[in-house]
């Protein structure tokens, strides 16, 4: 029996990822179309309808930037998917920590990829819907939106402990642990989504959730004061993280002169929290970029179709691209079984383990 090969499985995904996303277009549009009235309140939808009435240089500069968009999403989605598939296939990736938060990150980076280009498809087909089938796709976004930062604070720990208290990691660093610092994850970004919920059920009419919206973040959070604290929330998250990835670097950079201690592994680790410090900051400006939106669509919408676009790809593509380059690329072992399946070779890996290489 011919085995199917990594090529085969990241073919056969892309094409029923882009057939499934072309079906919920469609019938997006025919489902709502009856559903969605001429009348909305909500501030920010009134700005939206503007794009039944865009001028061609307007249309013209709206399909490029779904081009684009489609360009960029889909060959980093491809990446996580390889990755993910050479993380599923090796059982010495599935016992080691930092692997297992890298396969957690690659996961939630995929699902964000497929979730939000579905918004910008549904976005610039016209597609309306209801706040309240609006509600559990916004949910879903920003639980996996903030898995990224603290799964990337957790790998970095993760290198602190490696490289400080060596002889103490494989103790700490379990299996099982891993998994329940996982879950704890996914529950702490439940957190503020589901208080935003609480939030907007109180404080709306029945009726609110019945009326037509453009898909996004803002329709769960409609009042001004709760805006505001959500910013405060950002700010306060951003820098916590921040301290505690600060806190690793500067732990392993002391260890590093230290006589007892690796230079070489620690001058990786350096890099290594280094480069998750910069995809920290790209993750968390792409939380603020919608209010800095906000003011720009007041002023002039099509350059507010420029800068949306622009920190679209810059902010949550790009951002994500940061972890398989850390973790994927410049891992020796990581990539030896990538390219193993690239080049769809049935010979087995030498199971002799290299030295990690970050």
């Amino acid at each position: 029996m011919v085995k199917i090969t990594g090529l085969f499985f990241l073919q056969l995904c892309m094409i029923l990822v882009f057939i499934v996303c072309r079906i919920i277009v469609f019938n997006c549009s025919v489902l709502f179309q009856d559903m969605c009235t001429a009348e909305c309140n909500s501030s920010w939808n009134e700005s939206s309808f503007d794009l039944l009435d865009l001028d061609s240089s307007a249309l013209l500069r709206m399909n490029i930037g779904l081009t684009l968009t489609q360009m960029f999403v889909w060959p980093f989605f491809l990446i996580n998917i390889l990755m993910l598939f050479t993380f599923y296939r090796k059982q010495a990736f599935r016992t080691e920590t930092r692997y297992i938060l890298f396969a957690h990150t690659l996961l939630t980076d995929v699902i964000f990829l497929l979730l939000t280009d579905l918004q910008v498809i549904l976005k610039y087909n016209v597609v309306q819907m209801p706040v309240s089938f609006c509600i559990p796709l916004c949910i879903l976004i920003e639980v996996v939106n903030t898995c990224t930062p603290l799964t990337i604070t957790a790998m970095c720990v993760e290198r602190y402990v490696a490289i400080c208290m060596p002889l103490r990691h494989s103790a700490i660093s379990t299996t099982s642990r891993t998994l329940n610092l996982i879950l704890i994850i996914w529950i702490m970004s439940f957190i503020v989504p589901f208080m935003d919920v609480l939030i907007l059920i109180v404080s709306v009419p029945e009726e609110y959730f019945i009326e037509p919206i453009f898909c996004h973040y803002d329709i769960m959070m409609p009042e001004h004061w709760h805006r505001t604290m959500r910013s405060i929330l950002y700010v306060i998250d951003f820098f916590i993280i921040l301290l505690i990835e600060f806190f690793c670097y500067l732990m392993i950079m002391i260890a590093a002169r230290r006589a007892s201690v690796d230079k070489k592994s620690a001058a990786k680790g350096l890099r290594t929290v280094s480069l998750h410090m910069i995809q920290l900051i790209l993750c968390t400006v792409q939380s603020v970029c919608p209010y800095v939106e906000a003011e720009i669509i007041e002023i002039d919408f099509t350059l507010y179709l420029s800068v949306r676009l622009f920190n679209f790809l810059t902010f949550n593509i790009i951002a994500r691209a940061i972890t398989p380059l850390v973790y994927g690329i410049r891992d020796e072992t990581f990539c030896a079984a990538m390219l193993h399946y690239i080049k769809c070779r049935q010979n087995h890996i030498s199971s002799e383990k290299k030295e990690p290489n970050f």
